[in-house]
C-alpha cells in the first residue's frame, strides 16, 4: 500500500476545508470497511485520508420537526440499538441486520454504505422506500436532495471531491410508516444480495393501499423505485391479486444482469416473489 497523509478533523467545517484544500486527492474515511479494502486491492490511494469518524455532528440520531435525522457516521450497530429508530423507522434495523458480520456492523456507517453506492447495498432500498433525503456539505455550503438523486451509477454518487455526506433524514410524514425489507442472498449471513426489496405503505379506512413506495436493490445500476408497481396498488382494495400484480410490474422496472451468482432470469423471478411478499408483510404490519 502506498503511503498517504492522515487528518482527523473535529468538525464538519474542518473536514470540508481539508477535502477542498487537497481536492481531488483526498477522501473521507468513516468506518473504512469499504475504502480500506479497496486501497489494499490496488485501487488508487488518495494522498490524504480525512477521518470523519469522530466528528460529533455526524454521529447523532435525533428527532426534529421535519423528521428523523441520522448522521452519516452512525454505525449499523448504533442504528440497530437506537430507541428512536426502533420507534420511528424499524425497517432500517431489519436492513442493518443483514449487513456483513458483527465486526462490519460495528465499524461500518450508514453514510459509508450510501456513498460506496454498490447496487446491492442493503440500506438503500429501505431508505428509498421511506423517501429519505440527504444533506451534503461542501466548500460552497449545504445542499439537500432526495436520496434517489444522490445515486448516479455503480460506485458513483453526485458528491464532488470537496463534498461530504453529513445527514440522512426520514421525513416526518413517513415516521412509523408500516414497512418491510427482504434480502435474498446465496446464504443467510455475510452475503451480497441477489435481490433486495423494501415496501412501505399505509392502509386507509376503506382497506385500500395508500402512499405505496417500493424500492429494489441489486437489480439495476443503482437502487431504484418500482413506480409502476406503486401506481398499480395506489387506492386499490387490498387483495392477493393486487399484490401479485404488483410483483409482476416490479419486474418491469428492473434491469438485472447475468453474473456468476445468478442469472438475470432468476433475479426477475426473485423480484416478483419478494415484492409480493414485502407488500404482504407491510400490510400485515399496518393491520
Amino acid at each position: 500500500m502506498r503511503a498517504f497523509d492522515f487528518a482527523a478533523p473535529k468538525t464538519v467545517d474542518q473536514a470540508v476545508a481539508l477535502l477542498a484544500e487537497h481536492s481531488p486527492n483526498a477522501k473521507p474515511l468513516a468506518g473504512g470497511t469499504d475504502l480500506l479494502v479497496e486501497i489494499k486491492h490496488d485501487a488508487p490511494v488518495p494522498q490524504v485520508l480525512v477521518d470523519v469518524s469522530q466528528v460529533e455532528e455526524l454521529r447523532n440520531i435525533e428527532l426534529s420537526d421535519d423528521g428523523l435525522h441520522i448522521g452519516s457516521c452512525v454505525t449499523h450497530t448504533e442504528i440497530m440499538t437506537s430507541p428512536l429508530v426502533v420507534e420511528h423507522a424499524p425497517v432500517l434495523i431489519d436492513a442493518a441486520h443483514t449487513i456483513g458480520a458483527v465486526q462490519t456492523r460495528n465499524l461500518g456507517t450508514l453514510g459509508g454504505n450510501l456513498v460506496t453506492c454498490v447496487p446491492s447495498m442493503d440500506s438503500g432500498p429501505a431508505l428509498l422506500a421511506l423517501e429519505a433525503e440527504v444533506t451534503v456539505a461542501g466548500a460552497s455550503g449545504l445542499r439537500k436532495m432526495p436520496l434517489g438523486e444522490f445515486f448516479v451509477s455503480p460506485r458513483k454518487t453526485i458528491l464532488k471531491p470537496d463534498e461530504l455526506l453529513i445527514d440522512i433524514i426520514i421525513p416526518k410524514k413517513n415516521l412509523c410508516k408500516p414497512c418491510d425489507f427482504i434480502k435474498f442472498g446465496l446464504r443467510k449471513g455475510q452475503a451480497l444480495a441477489l435481490v433486495n426489496v423494501a415496501a412501505c405503505l399505509w392502509v386507509d379506512d376503506k382497506n385500500c393501499f395508500k402512499d405505496v413506495r417500493i424500492a429494489l436493490g441489486a437489480v439495476a445500476p443503482v437502487v431504484i423505485r418500482a413506480e409502476q408497481a406503486e401506481a398499480a396498488l395506489e387506492g386499490k382494495e387490498i387483495t392477493e391479486a393486487a399484490m401479485a400484480e404488483a410483483g409482476k410490474l416490479a419486474v418491469t422496472a428492473a434491469k438485472p444482469i447475468d453474473d456468476f451468482r445468478a442469472s438475470a432470469e432468476y433475479r426477475r423471478d426473485l423480484i416478483e416473489v419478494l415484492t409480493r411478499r414485502a407488500v404482504e408483510h407491510a400490510v400485515a404490519k399496518a393491520s
